[in-house]
């Protein structure tokens, strides 16, 4: 009875690992620089998703964030192919606080990882975050 277990336990996880990832277990990622904090979600990758949806929050206490993120934000998949977002759906440019849902045509097939660059003025290099798919 107990090797059974053990057996049912390790096809249990064999299984669960083999599964594409949730939006759920993609997670935050956050990246702060010049006082300006990023932080996105993946929220709805999934296949035969309407969209492909990434929450966004953007906080400072000193810049403005007049970030118009239809226009510096872009997905990449795994393969370098760039695709621009379809919409925002969030609070306008300005303020200290901005939150929001950016919103791409879902990618087909699924792509073993994606990265959402989001270019910021004043900033060198894009803010990069990565999240590996299946």
């Amino acid at each position: 009875m107990r090797n059974l277990k053990s057996v049912l336990v390790a096809f249990v996880l064999a299984a669960a690992a083999a599964l594409p990832a949730t939006a759920a277990e993609l997670g935050v990622q956050k990246s702060t620089d010049r006082s300006v904090t990023v932080a996105v979600t993946p929220q709805n990758l999934a296949d035969g998703a309407g969209s492909w949806d990434f929450k966004i929050v953007l906080d400072t206490h000193s810049a403005d964030l007049g970030d118009d993120l239809t226009k510096s934000a872009i997905l990449i998949d795994g393969d370098g192919r760039r695709y621009t977002p379809v919409a925002w759906d969030g609070a306008g440019p300005g303020g200290h606080h901005r939150e929001g849902v950016l919103r791409f045509k879902p990618i087909s097939p699924r792509p073993q990882s994606v990265e959402l660059q989001i270019a910021r003025n004043g900033e060198a290099a894009p803010r990069a975050f990565r999240w590996q798919l299946n």
